[in-house]
């Protein structure tokens, strides 16, 4: 399956780019998706609107959640290590 996804940055104007390179393939059915949330009120909500939003345009395989436990400290090293090994795509959000 060949899906793109546009990126947009608020704060700044488009860059452009040379053309695509190699499309990575999804295997095994569909996609692992990783989310993280940094804890902020209403990330939870963005997070979810989002991953709804990515269901109903890919094949979703499985979603793994994981929250962080303080705004103001980085993902500890074994909550990254777990969404290097059961996702293929990591998303996470600020809220507020």
């Amino acid at each position: 399956m060949n899906s793109k996804v546009l990126l947009v940055v608020p704060e700044a104007p488009a860059v452009q780019g040379a053309a695509g390179g190699a499309q990575r393939e999804l295997s095994g059915g569909g996609l692992r998706l990783g989310v993280l949330d940094n804890s902020k009120g209403n990330a939870d909500h963005l997070l979810r609107f989002l991953v709804d939003g990515l269901k109903a345009e890919l094949p979703v395989k499985s979603v793994v959640s994981l929250r962080k436990g303080s705004v103001s400290l980085p993902a500890p090293a074994e909550m990254l290590d777990q969404l290097t090994r059961e996702a293929d795509v990591v998303i996470s959000a600020m809220g507020d």
